[in-house]
């Protein structure tokens, strides 16, 4: 049984720990030496905090002694890398923050310890978050462990890469534009983007502070449940979180669903979808109508816009993030500058790579005097007109669905020296973040042997449906249960 602890779901490790089958202590070494076998050839994990990951276990073993802590108390998982962790260094896959290592825990990180999580260390990631392949890392790029010569995703590439060849039951996530769903869809895992403000940003190291949102990364819906309970929630030290209560999520996973309306993007479902990719999409499609629910076909006009509005909101909020990286106040600090101006250039011009630099220069572009209303101002309006597309069409249905990628995981270094090429990755899932919307990848079938994504996106706030309906689907169907061989 301690050989096969991590095809194990949350819940079946939780009963276990309980039952006292193994410890925590046990269990988080089965995973830490999973991660030492294996992550050579993926290079999903940059830090692995093995130490104070076995004293969190010890801890996790006196309070299930103790008959205390919940669902999550002495769950090993793993955190994207830019979630400030105390003690333990956090690099946002970039040189700039090689040496950083926080003082203090972002929310996400003390309120899963809280739960009782056992933290194992951080995932590699695309530099700062920009990159939808995870080839942008200072660290080089995350394999897909389904075919290693293929990318993972991006930006949270090592987060799927490591849930998916079973380096850890689940790991942390951020989705500024896709990057938790996109990979979900690419490594064959279930990733959810929340609703904006619905898990906290603080000691989330902001990439576009208008859309960024963080996220559980697991095997199945009902894992994501779990972990989304303990993520989410207000914290007064983010000005973007809301004070709504928070579901309970595991509870809701087995809601009614009769009658429920699903609306079918049609603007997901045309010219630039891989016909491999829609034949699996119909497949799911057939499979979930047999939960009762009421299938029609929905509209999103504007959605053709999402990519170009988004490609000047985001660059202009991560010009103006990434300004405090100077390497006077923390970061990289260039050797024997010669003034100051020569201290900045340097220090940035040694410590970023070419996307970052690529997307802060488009920034400071568009916000700059005289066209600041041209691109900024006028891309915000597009914003909005898209998200109102979104309410007319949950006017109608209570359940978006399309694909998450329009193909599947391409080979690497294929679309490096194309970036358009790569920001169209994410065209159908950036129209969410641009909204704020609350969505969710979960496996389809898979399509030449690769994994698929099929996304069901949400109004505000209704997490508990998305996963429902990803948690009754999954109980039906056996995408989820397949996973890369030699793992």
């Amino acid at each position: 049984m301690m050989s096969d602890l991590h095809l194990m779901s949350i819940a079946g490790l939780s009963a276990g720990l309980r039952a006292g089958d193994f410890t925590s202590v046990e269990l988080t070494r089965h995973f830490l030496q999973r991660i030492q076998q294996f992550d050579g050839e993926l290079n999903a994990v940059l830090t692995l905090a093995e130490e104070q990951a076995l004293e969190q276990a010890k801890a996790a073993d006196e309070r299930i002694r103790a008959g205390d802590g919940g669902p999550l108390t002495g769950i090993p998982l793993l955190h994207k890398d830019i979630f400030c962790t105390q003690g333990v260094r956090t690099t946002c896959g970039s040189r700039m923050l090689d040496n950083f290592i926080s003082p203090y825990d972002a929310t996400v990180v003390s309120r899963l310890k809280d739960a009782g999580v056992v933290m194992l260390g951080k995932t590699n990631m695309d530099e700062f978050a920009m990159g939808s392949s995870n080839e942008t890392s200072f660290y080089g790029p995350v394999k897909n462990p389904w075919d290693r010569e293929r990318v993972p995703g991006g930006s949270s590439g090592g987060s799927a890469a490591a849930v998916a060849a079973r380096l850890a039951v689940a790991a942390t996530g951020t989705d500024t534009g896709g990057s938790i769903r996109q990979p979900a869809a690419l490594c064959g895992i279930t990733g959810l983007k929340p609703t904006y403000g619905r898990v906290s940003r603080y000691g989330m190291i902001a990439f576009a502070s208008s859309l960024d949102q963080a996220g559980p990364m697991t095997r199945s819906a009902e894992d994501a449940a779990h972990l989304l309970g303990a993520m989410a929630g207000f914290d007064e030290r983010d000005s973007t979180s809301v004070d709504r209560p928070v579901d309970d999520y595991a509870g809701q996973l087995n809601q009614p669903l009769k009658g429920l309306k699903i609306g079918m993007v049609k603007e997901f479902f045309g010219e630039g979808l891989n016909p491999g990719m829609n034949a699996s999409m119909q497949t799911a499609i057939d499979t979930l109508k047999t939960l009762g629910v009421e299938m029609r076909e929905v509209s999103l006009p504007n959605s053709h816009y999402s990519v170009p509005a988004y490609y000047v909101v985001a660059p202009a909020e991560c010009s103006s993030n990434l300004s405090r990286f100077d390497g006077v106040r923390f970061g990289h600090r260039c050797e024997n500058p010669q003034d100051l101006e020569d201290l900045y250039k340097r220090s940035r011009a040694e410590g970023f790579g070419p996307e970052v630099k690529r997307r802060i220069m488009i920034g400071a572009y568009a916000l700059s005097a005289g066209y600041y209303d041209a691109y900024y101002l006028k891309a915000q309006q597009v914003r909005q007109v898209i998200a109102d597309d979104f309410r007319q069409a949950f006017a109608e249905v209570d359940i978006l669905l399309g694909p998450a990628s329009p193909e599947t995981a391409f080979r690497l270094g294929e679309k490096s020296d194309d970036p358009v090429s790569m920001y169209l990755s994410d065209i159908y899932t950036i129209a969410v973040n641009l909204a704020g919307l609350p969505a969710l990848s979960m496996p389809a079938p898979m399509v030449d042997e690769l994994p698929a994504g099929l996304q069901l996106i949400g109004n505000y706030f209704e997490e508990g449906r998305l996963l429902a309906l990803a948690h009754q689907l999954q109980q039906i169907s056996d995408w989820h249960r397949q996973m890369p061989s030699g793992y």
